[in-house]
C-alpha cells in the first residue's frame, strides 16, 4: 500500500513537472518580469512626469498670490511704520515721566 502511495505520488510529481515545462516554465516567469519592469518604468516616468507638471501649476499659483499680496502690503507696511512711530512717543512721554 505504501508503495502504491508513492509510486502515485511520483507520477503526480513527473506530470507537475511536464505541465510546468508545457506552461512556460522559468522563461515565461523572465518574460513577465520583464514587461512587469517595463511597465513600472513607464509609470515612473508618467509620475515624474505629472510631479513637474503639479509644480509648475504650483509655481505659477504662488507668483499670482504672492503678486497680489505684494500689491495688498505696501499700503500695509506703509500703516505699520506709521503706527510704531504713534506708538513710540507715547512710549516716550512716559518714560520721561518716571
Amino acid at each position: 500500500m505504501e508503495a502504491l502511495a508513492l509510486i502515485i505520488s511520483i507520477i503526480a510529481l513527473i506530470i507537475a513537472i511536464l505541465a510546468y515545462h508545457k506552461v512556460g516554465g522559468v522563461a515565461n516567469l523572465k518574460k513577465q518580469t520583464e514587461v512587469l519592469t517595463s511597465v513600472g518604468n513607464t509609470v515612473a516616468k508618467a509620475t515624474d512626469s505629472l510631479r513637474d507638471k503639479t509644480a509648475d501649476i504650483l509655481d505659477r499659483m504662488e507668483a499670482a498670490v504672492r503678486g497680489t499680496e505684494e500689491k495688498k502690503e505696501t499700503p500695509k507696511a506703509e500703516k505699520k511704520k506709521e503706527s510704531e512711530k504713534s506708538e513710540e512717543k507715547p512710549k516716550a512721554r512716559k518714560e520721561k515721566k518716571a
